[in-house]
């Protein structure tokens, strides 16, 4: 018989009742030091008062208000969006999918109403992942993701992860609309794309047109230690999609665009019934609020060069676990020698949660309020996960 949960999930034996910033206690009263933040969701921490209160304040004036409707929440949040990032105007959703799904219709539409209807092909790198709708899997491309669900959304070119220029200066004609890129890969492995590459990205766009679209949706939002990961590079893109963080726990996503490039987007080509809510624009601005202050995003930084440099000397300490440590911000991977799930399910034996991701890598992606304390205290938890698994030989 089938569970009344559908059972898509490969799910941990675990089951959490409360959460106290960095911290998950389980039903019998375990704490787990929390490493992977809902799969970089919950940007400051679990139970945060100023999001507690913002979210108790609006929830006892009123929740869901059509967008029929002036919704004062949202055109703050939107107000602020636009203040700090390149983005002319905001379109607020539930989530990365649903941001995916507008950012793809946008590229495609803009096109048809300049008059070039053929220009339908958005670019895509292997390793990507943008959600689980229609779009969102043809735009990944990969054989996990769309095996079953055909027939796929057409439009998708798929090359792969670090493409060289000559190959994609070869690639786009007069079909192709946009290239839609992670600045760093989240389930695709913790892969950061290079700054010279961003840049080469947008260089080429500008030569011929084509509109560039970040997926920001987990690598946003302050977890590289710049409020969007691709202000490293100071090369901006047309469209961007995020969420995750944006929320820090409450169901927030966007689309963030140019003027130009949501040009298309007039009255009734696109909507949502619960995108944009008083509940959860008070959430998202609040959030927004405390992540984009320059005093945070510098605290960011140090903490993330802290916890990087007691990596490095955890996979020097444990050469037959580990193979390297990349990513940015605290936005990590650790690639593994030994299966990531194995490192994981270790994890858990020492009451340390983390998350796998593809190329055999265990991200880790803590509140952005992470301590050096609970820096110091996860690396040694992950240092007695390794130590457990590594070799018999390497322990005596």
């Amino acid at each position: 018989m089938i569970p009344s949960v559908l059972p898509t999930y490969n799910r941990a034996p675990l089951s959490f009742e409360r959460g106290e910033g960095a911290w998950l206690i389980a039903t019998d009263g375990t704490r787990y030091l929390d490493f992977g933040a809902g799969i970089a969701v919950n940007a400051l921490g679990h139970a945060h008062p100023a999001l507690v209160a913002a979210l108790t304040e609006q929830a006892g004036k009123l929740w869901h208000l059509s967008n029929l409707y002036q919704i004062p929440q949202q055109q703050a949040l939107a107000d602020a969006l636009v203040a700090q990032t390149f983005a002319d105007t905001v379109f607020f959703t539930n989530s990365g999918t649903e941001s995916c799904e507008l950012a793809v219709k946008m590229a495609r539409k803009y096109w048809y109403d300049k008059g070039q209807p053929e220009r339908v092909n958005i670019i895509t790198f292997s390793g990507a992942f943008h959600g689980r709708s229609s779009a969102g899997i043809a735009a990944a491309g990969s054989e996990k993701m769309t095996k079953g669900f055909g027939p796929l959304l057409p439009g998708f070119i798929h090359l792969p992860f670090g493409t060289h220029d000559a190959l994609l200066h070869n690639t786009i004609d007069d079909t192709v609309a946009a290239i839609l890129v992670e600045p760093v890969q989240g389930e695709g492995g913790i892969r950061p794309l290079p700054d010279p590459c961003l840049k080469g990205l947008r260089d080429l766009c500008d030569e011929t047109g084509t509109l560039l679209i970040y997926d920001e949706v987990q690598c946003g939002m302050g977890r590289t230690g710049k409020l969007f990961a691709h202000e490293w590079s100071g090369a901006y893109p047309d469209i961007m999609m995020i969420a995750k963080g944006i929320g820090g726990g409450f169901p927030l996503g966007a689309v963030l665009a140019t003027e130009e490039a949501a040009s298309g987007m007039t009255a009734g080509t696109h909507g949502s019934t619960y995108g944009g809510n008083p509940l959860a624009c008070a959430v998202g601005k609040t959030v927004l609020d405390i992540v984009s202050d320059p005093a945070f995003l510098e605290q960011v930084n140090r903490k993330a060069g802290l916890l990087r440099q007691r990596l490095e000397g955890l996979v020097a300490s444990h050469p037959d676990v580990f193979e390297l440590v990349r990513g940015s911000g605290l936005m990590l991977g650790l690639k593994c020698k030994l299966p990531n799930t194995d490192v994981v399910k270790a994890g858990y034996d020492q009451h340390l949660l983390s998350v796998p991701a593809a190329d055999n890598v265990v991200r880790l992606l803590p509140p952005l309020t992470i301590t050096e304390d609970e820096i110091a205290e996860a690396v040694a938890r992950l240092d007695a996960a390794a130590t457990a698994l590594a070799p018999k030989e390497d322990q005596a």
